[in-house]
């Protein structure tokens, strides 16, 4: 079976669109489009080695228009002549063709039925690059094998985000860190099953705590 990717770019507070540029992903009025570029350095750890892999990318339609109007015109870059040349799936309800060789729509049922199909052909694994509608479900899924998050120091407010309030609960375990000489830190993540939960306390409630409880039930809190 097909191990499954997500690798990000975000921000401290969750943020993922347009990391790559001023014009990428304006939508919404996003005005902070090139927002990692800033950081950007030599030592940027195990993202290197999951970008110079071998995979074939899993995307959604509008990172798919975003890559297809850039890559392929960019084959110099040892990025761009890799996603030339692998595979691209794209999860999509659109008729209109993909013009960008080697690319496949994926559909069927939903995201999460659609790529847990995918994961079962023979091939080589999966990258998900940008995409940030993918998540939500495939997090919910447990279908992404291993979450890749490049956190940069910095403060975005408002854009598309990697976690949505649709997803379902679940815990993760670290498996790898790492922080460039920028302060960008790369943390790497497994599913780790259902979130546990516990308590610091050492004594029982005091009287105080239940009356507060009291009222948060009866929602006077």
């Amino acid at each position: 079976m097909r191990k499954l990717t997500g690798a990000v770019f975000v921000s401290l507070d969750g943020i993922m669109q347009a990391p790559g540029g001023p014009d990428e992903d304006p939508t919404s009025g996003f005005r902070f489009g090139g927002w990692t570029a800033p950081f950007w350095s030599e030592d940027m750890g195990p993202f290197e080695k999951v970008i110079n892999g071998e995979y074939d990318l899993l995307l959604g339609k509008r990172t798919y228009d975003i890559f297809a109007a850039y890559w392929p015109h960019n084959t110099d870059n040892p990025i761009g002549a890799t996603f030339q040349r692998i595979n691209k799936y794209v999860l999509t309800h659109r008729q209109e063709p993909l013009s960008w060789e080697n690319s496949e729509k994926i559909e069927g049922g939903s995201t999460a039925d659609a790529v847990s199909k995918l994961k079962q052909t023979e091939g080589r694994d999966l990258l998900i690059q940008g995409s940030s509608t993918l998540y939500p479900q495939l997090l919910s899924a447990e279908l992404i094998d291993r979450l890749v998050l490049m956190t940069f120091p910095v403060l975005l407010g408002k854009g598309k985000s990697i976690f949505s309030e649709a997803q379902t609960p679940h815990g993760l375990k670290l498996v790898e860190s790492f922080t460039s000489s920028s302060g960008v830190v790369t943390t790497i993540y497994e599913p780790a099953g259902e979130v546990k939960t516990g308590t610091f306390a050492t004594k029982e409630p005091s009287e105080d705590e239940l009356k507060l409880r009291e009222n948060i039930a009866e929602g006077s809190w």
